[in-house]
């Protein structure tokens, strides 16, 4: 395997990994439960600024310059944001059963995993 390809990989883990911890072992009830439907609330605010700031590390394994790293930072805060708000969103307003809120669940985390390759991608291409 190729340093490049490590490096990929790398990064992929990374943000799984990072994922996880702020998604499910750092989330409290006051962000998830309560507040992360509300617009503009800081319990969704911090939540997604806390995802961007944490895939700095893992944007680290393949520096992209500055302004590239900054954009990917800014883009995950607001993509992450506004993923979990829709969840919620569609939640609320539809009031939905547990088998549709799992199946929310999982178009949320597909949409996280998604931004992950986008970033992914961006890395690759500004290497």
């Amino acid at each position: 395997m190729t340093h490049e390809e490590v490096a990929i990989l790398a990064v992929l883990v990374a943000l799984q990994i990072k994922h996880f911890i702020f998604d499910f072992v750092l989330q409290r009830p006051y962000s998830f439960f309560q507040f992360k439907g509300v617009y503009g609330h800081p319990a969704g605010i911090i939540h997604a600024g806390l995802h961007a700031v944490g895939s700095i590390p893992a944007i680290m394994i393949m520096p992209p310059g500055f302004w590239i790293g900054a954009g990917i930072v800014v883009g995950e805060f607001i993509l992450h944001y506004h993923i979990d708000w829709t969840k919620e969103q569609v939640g609320r307003r539809h009031k939905l059963n547990a088998a549709d809120q799992s199946l929310a669940l999982g178009i949320d985390q597909l949409a996280h995993q998604l931004t992950y390759v986008a970033i992914l991608g961006i890395l690759m291409a500004a290497s």
